[in-house]
């Protein structure tokens, strides 16, 4: 059985955020959260939050349907992380000009599974 969790509109660069990401895809939720703890990046505790919270829907929809599921034997399957809206502002710069500034925002989807 596979639950997901997603993150939308996060304010991080898809490129900064897949650096986190590729350090816990395909390990154990125990593992992979470890690992989000003693990260220093932006998006790790914003990835911890996500994984956590694939963990809780898994949970429910073994619940749900009367399975039994281990916590413990769940792994990461997917995880990606695609560009969302790019929000641009404008600074003003010499001789009546601007520069244009890009705020980039990305959608963050974990997959957790049973082994």
């Amino acid at each position: 059985m596979e639950a997901q969790a997603k993150l939308r509109t996060v304010r991080v660069s898809a490129r900064k955020a897949r650096l986190v990401a590729d350090l816990i895809r395909g390990r154990e939720v125990g593992e992979a959260l470890e690992i989000l703890q003693f990260t220093r990046k932006k998006t790790a505790p914003l990835l911890k939050g996500l994984v956590e919270s694939a963990v809780a829907n898994a949970e429910f929809k073994a619940n749900r349907d009367g399975d039994k599921i281990d916590i413990d034997n769940l792994v990461i399957k997917k995880v990606f992380v695609d560009e969302g809206p790019t929000l641009r502002r404008f600074r003003p710069r010499a001789r009546g000009m601007a520069t244009k500034i890009l705020k980039r925002t990305s959608h963050i989807t974990v997959v957790v599974g049973e082994a």
